[in-house]
């Protein structure tokens, strides 16, 4: 099978036509990293890194079925989201010992857990979704008008317990919901006084099943324990899955073997990944880390609030470039600025 990548050195000469060819659009993105390397706060001029980005991204997109094949193949050979995504009763044995993504912790599998693992997938595991959306947090989808877009896909993954308060640029539609253990902590330390609440939340999104690395640090362990059974107790028909801390390791390996570095992916670039698996046709809103949008206007860091992420565990524009590549090659489809 032919490589996703692909060898500058044979390139031939670009036109100068702003919408040419892949091998062209990956010269040009070199260009971009090289200029700006993709900081969180561009501090030069922003009208010239902007312009360049509105020109790259005014070009109309077409899939690629044979890069999109190539990176679904190549993900579901060494991660295999379709079979080990989540912790299953068909993937997971009682004794056996789990080993954590995040540290160096161990969890021997005991009724407990088991009882807690659904028997299979919630979510389609033969075939392909004809579409899907995966909803990025990102400033620039505020006043975006993509949630009719987010909302035509098959399966629409959201990320983080993000708020689907302003449907026209989020939409509303949700197949799977991710949410981050800190956050759980700080927003619902409590099951037996929150837990309705975060039942209410969780409504919203029509009771998706709720995600959660139960096994990436050991901290994470115990409240995504407390959550299961909380909601279990409160709505029987939440599903609570947890990820399996083997897939997120495989992924890791992956895209380090892709260059990125960060100490930990973002949750957007797993999710981004799963998606390549599950789908046909992939589809990225709010995927983008800069404080400035294509305008060159000021951006929250997420369309909700403007909290930033812990410094260090994320190397986000570094994704944002990998990201960028893969819309450049048709594997993707990663929508920046406005919808309609």
């Amino acid at each position: 099978m032919a490589t996703a990548e692909q060898d500058m050195s044979t390139c031939p000469p670009c036109p100068t036509a702003k919408c040419h060819s892949p091998c062209c659009w990956q010269n040009d993105l070199r260009q971009l990293h090289n200029a700006y390397a993709f900081p969180y706060t561009y501090r030069g001029n922003t009208s010239v890194f902007t312009g360049e980005m509105k020109e790259l991204m005014s070009c109309p997109w077409e899939v690629d079925r044979k890069r999109n094949n190539y990176y679904r193949a190549e993900l579901h050979s060494m991660c295999n989201a379709t079979g080990k995504l989540i912790l299953t009763r068909q993937n997971t044995v009682l004794g056996q010992r789990i080993k954590y993504d995040g540290d160096r912790s161990t969890k021997v599998v005991d009724k407990s857990l088991l009882n807690m693992l659904p028997e299979s997938m919630p979510w389609k595991t033969k075939g392909l979704y004809r579409s899907c959306s995966v909803v990025g947090n990102g400033g620039i989808l505020k006043n975006s008008s993509c949630g009719s877009k987010i909302d035509a896909a098959d399966f629409v993954i959201r990320l983080n317990l993000a708020p689907i308060t302003v449907k026209k640029d989020v939409g509303v539609k949700t197949n799977l919901i991710t949410a981050n253990p800190t956050q759980i902590r700080r927003s619902y330390p409590n099951m037996k006084t929150h837990g309705k609440r975060l039942a209410y939340r969780l409504s919203l999104y029509k009771h998706a099943p709720l995600l959660l690395p139960a096994f990436a640090f050991r901290m994470c362990t115990s409240i995504s324990y407390r959550v299961h059974q909380g909601l279990h107790a409160l709505v029987p028909e939440q599903k609570v899955v947890f990820f399996n801390p083997h897939y997120l390791r495989m992924l890791d390996r992956y895209w380090r073997k892709k260059g990125q570095r960060a100490s930990r992916l973002s949750t957007g670039l797993m999710l981004a990944s799963v998606a390549i698996e599950l789908c046909d046709e992939v589809n990225l809103y709010g995927f983008w880390p800069f404080s400035f949008g294509l305008s060159g206007h000021k951006l929250t860091h997420h369309y909700y609030d403007n909290v930033g992420p812990r410094h260090g565990a994320h190397c986000m524009p570094k994704e944002f470039q990998e990201l960028l590549k893969m819309h450049s090659q048709g594997a993707l489809n990663l929508h920046i600025g406005k919808c309609q």
